[in-house]
């Protein structure tokens, strides 16, 4: 396993980490869950991600309760969690947002769920159009001071945002956000790659990008449209599959097709083809893998061994064949 630093800070993610959306707590069970996070584990996978909103918190317990009961060292794996959505069915105004007061109740909760003293990663799940972007910080820069988190960090916040959230930091003399939790993959590229380009330099911004597969797109399930078993066809999921599936004008369930066929001319899974491609790219610090079977985990975590094993030319055929 590859390590990265997350940005410029001095943390070393596995290149690949573990991600609870979708799975944990609805398709997975704690039995499951413990057998795919020793598999991570083992494969030297030290990063576990999760979010509040997630089975309205019912994927921190399963992933807390698998993590004890594995015994893993807490000074070699890293887990966090995610503030915005709120864990409650039907959340009241105080159980969601990034107000100072469900940031805090959040952590806490969070913690208690995933049976940790404290968050390595902290994320604000979404930006609050209800909340002033100082008070999230001072918020953020609270629990950082008191050692509940360690990094807090944003999650599909624009350019702008994260700016102002460094610019209030930088004021205040406060902790500023490491990290940026993004969608990238092959068909959604623009925002890593053009938006929060000036970032990374100019912040040490670090990303640790989730939908690598594109929801599955990338693995070709959906090459006849969007029916099955997958996430994109499950219930409650509809805003997913337009974020996924995108502008007709986009055509990316086709560039999904013309990815697959490739894969298997190049005689590689097309799923561990998406995730080395992501890679890739220096700016990813960690790839967020999801699974909702052991087998599924076990081929996606091969797929660091394409980046050598592909030359430059299979590459540019991989970027020509899901181009618009």
């Amino acid at each position: 396993m590859e390590y990265r630093r997350l940005g410029s800070s001095g943390l070393q993610l596995s290149a690949l980490s573990f991600g609870a959306w979708v799975t944990f707590g609805n398709q997975v069970d704690r039995s499951a869950a413990r057998e795919m996070i020793a598999l991570a584990w083992d494969h030297g996978v030290n990063f576990f991600d999760n979010a509040e909103g997630y089975a309205n918190g019912e994927a921190e317990r399963v992933m807390g309760d698998a993590i004890a009961d594995l015994r893993l060292p807490r000074d070699g794996y890293c887990v966090s969690s995610k503030v915005y959505f709120g864990s409650a069915k039907e959340p009241r105004p105080t159980q969601k947002g990034l107000s100072r007061k469900h940031v805090v109740d959040a952590c806490h909760d969070a913690l208690e769920r995933l049976r940790v003293d404290y968050l390595d990663l902290y994320f604000c799940h979404r930006p609050d159009p209800d909340t002033p972007i100082e008070e999230t910080v001072r918020a953020m820069d609270s629990l950082v001071q008191q050692g509940k988190v360690l990094y807090w960090g944003t999650s599909e916040w624009s350019a702008a945002q994260i700016r102002e959230a460094h610019k209030i930091a930088r004021l205040r003399n406060l902790q500023p956000p490491t990290m940026e939790q993004p969608q990238y993959n092959l068909l959604h590229r623009d925002r890593v790659e053009r938006e929060y380009a000036p970032l990374y330099a100019e912040y040490g911004m670090g990303t640790t990008i989730w939908s690598p597969l594109a929801s599955g797109l990338l693995t070709g399930k959906y090459a006849s449209g969007v029916v099955g078993d997958g996430r994109l066809a499950r219930d409650g999921y509809g805003w997913l599959q337009k974020l996924v599936v995108g502008d007709p004008a986009e055509h990316r369930i086709e560039r999904a097709r013309r990815f697959t066929l490739l894969a298997r001319e190049l005689h590689v899974a097309p799923a561990a083809l998406a995730i080395a491609w992501c890679l890739r790219n220096p700016h990813v610090s960690t790839v967020m893998l999801g699974a909702s079977r052991v087998e599924q985990l076990r081929e996606n975590l091969q797929a660091p061994a394409l980046l050598e094993r592909l030359e430059a030319a299979q590459w540019q055929r991989v970027e020509a064949a899901t181009a618009r």
